[in-house]
């Protein structure tokens, strides 16, 4: 058959990732708190956006005397806007308020911000952020300036230092560290032995036993039996007090006390220091019972920017654009706008109908408890709303829910199922390990205490099809010991 070049022309659908949908793709799956940070450079790069802020009113007489003066003023700034040449900047004209935006026609007003500007009241919230903790290795430099080292040694205890991780181990090959530094091992060790005397106690240390023992010894407790302890460690962590007993020649009572100040150390003696602060956590989402029972989905608007498109500011540029390019710039800024604005509205809309959707499967678990949480994955919701399985997972990414229960994360209600022994309804495997937890958590003696064995009999006879293996993988996940670490640790307590 002969080669021939020849063209065809064929229709066909493809789907192809703009970058207005990547744009929306990216917001979908956002927090409230990333949304706002991505909202507040908008404006920046296009100046048909507006960044409304809303100030709260304050209330009595006081008030009414203020509102008055903010009515005057907006007067006044609206004939300034009117006054002004129409080819003025945009930096000349202001832009009005959300209701002049709105009467222009086209304003796309969708959530509801938070006060915004920086007041007098503000300055001690700005004096709490620029402000942070001292870190452990600084804390250790500002003692190592106070030690009263040589040169020498005082360099070598800096490189110390920089080697201390976090929880405050030396994690460095101090034979390597000596030739690295052209030193002799005992000038070394001695520099480790003046920093295992800065604080905190235990600092600097190369091994759990070396953090303790160092703590021990500062309190005076450093005795033969104890160090017969540290040096046994593996049998305290699996919990074999009769070995424990015979290798440190001590009796039941001996070895409760000594427990007993073990507990009371510090493992990890540099975790005070340097930790980054506790990020609250924002709601996207609040759940409220209303009348007859039922639940209330609404979004978290107190979180969510607001932001208009300015379009008398735009019917005046147009007007004045007079090149191609002036005309092809303001068409294409406000159809950028145009777009953000459609992808926010989407946005939140998908968010609430995800939402209501989970709490609908849920709802058993808002009334009652943990116990009736029900199996549920990501097919399940977008099925029922009529959408795609990534674009659930988009938006239960990174976003949470309060509800009378408490705050959680949108991913906690999506859980496995576990067979039903009986064929009736399948049970969450979130509810299963609550299950487990409660079974254990009420073992008061050693006879009561529950082998995997046994917890998969008694929860086959609440009609829960586990096997053992499963039931040993949820209690490892959970960080309960075994049956038999259970008993050795109420014998010792009893």
């Amino acid at each position: 058959m002969a080669l021939s070049a020849r063209l065809e022309i064929r229709q066909g659908q493809g789907l192809v990732v703009t970058p207005q949908l990547q744009q929306a793709i990216k917001l979908l799956q956002m927090s409230n708190i990333e949304l706002d940070a991505f909202v507040e450079t908008e404006p920046e790069r296009n100046p048909l956006l507006v960044r409304e802020e809303v100030e709260e009113a304050p209330a009595g007489p006081e008030a009414d005397g203020e509102a008055s003066a903010e009515v005057a003023a907006d007067a006044e700034a609206q004939a300034a806007y009117d006054a002004t040449p129409d080819d003025a900047s945009p930096g000349e004209r202001a832009t009005g308020d959300a209701s002049e935006a709105a009467d222009a026609g086209g304003a796309v007003d969708w959530s509801r911000a938070g006060k915004g500007g920086l007041g007098e009241g503000d300055l001690e919230g700005l004096e709490d952020a620029l402000s942070r903790g001292v870190t452990l290795h600084e804390h250790l430099h500002a003692q190592l300036a106070l030690a009263g080292l040589t040169p020498a040694q005082a360099a070598a205890a800096a490189v110390l230092i920089d080697s201390v991780d976090e929880g405050g181990y030396l994690r460095v090959d101090m034979v390597e560290t000596a030739e690295r530094l052209g030193c002799d091992l005992p000038f070394l060790e001695a520099v480790l032995g003046v920093l295992h005397g800065f604080e905190p106690t235990g600092v600097c240390a190369r091994d759990v036993r070396e953090c303790l023992a160092l703590q021990l010894k500062d309190k005076n407790r450093l005795d033969p039996a104890m160090e017969a302890l540290l040096d046994n460690l593996p049998l305290l962590a699996r919990r074999d007090m009769a070995a424990l007993k015979k290798v440190c020649g001590i009796d039941d009572e001996d070895l409760r006390d000594m427990l007993a100040e073990i507990r009371a150390l510090t493992p990890r003696p540099g975790a005070a220091f340097g930790a980054e602060p506790v990020q609250a956590v924002a709601p996207d989402v609040f759940i409220h019972e209303g009348p007859g029972g039922l639940w209330r989905v609404e979004l978290n608007s107190d979180t969510l920017p607001r932001l208009l498109v300015d379009r008398r500011y735009h019917a005046r540029v147009s007007a004045a654009a007079r090149t191609d390019q002036e005309k092809t710039f303001v068409s294409d800024c406000m159809a950028q706008a145009s777009w953000l604005m459609r992808s926010l509205d989407q946005r939140a809309r998908t968010v609430l109908k995800v939402s209501s959707e989970i709490v609908r499967r849920q709802d058993a678990f808002l009334a009652y408890g943990v116990e009736h949480l029900r199996p549920l994955n990501l097919k399940t919701v977008a099925e029922a709303i009529g959408m795609h399985e990534s674009t659930v997972s988009r938006v239960t990414s990174n976003k949470y829910m309060a509800t009378p229960r408490g705050l959680f994360e949108m991913k906690f209600f999506f859980t496995s199922s576990i067979a039903s022994s009986e064929g009736g309804e399948a049970h969450s495997a979130e509810s299963v390990r609550y299950k487990i937890r409660q079974l254990i958590d009420g073992e008061a003696t050693e006879a009561e205490v529950h082998s995997d064995d046994r917890i998969v009999e008694i929860l086959k006879e609440a009609g829960v099809d586990i096997a053992r293996r499963t039931v040993a993988k949820y209690r490892e996940a959970m960080r309960i010991p075994s049956s038999v670490e259970r008993r050795r640790l109420l014998k010792v307590a009893g």
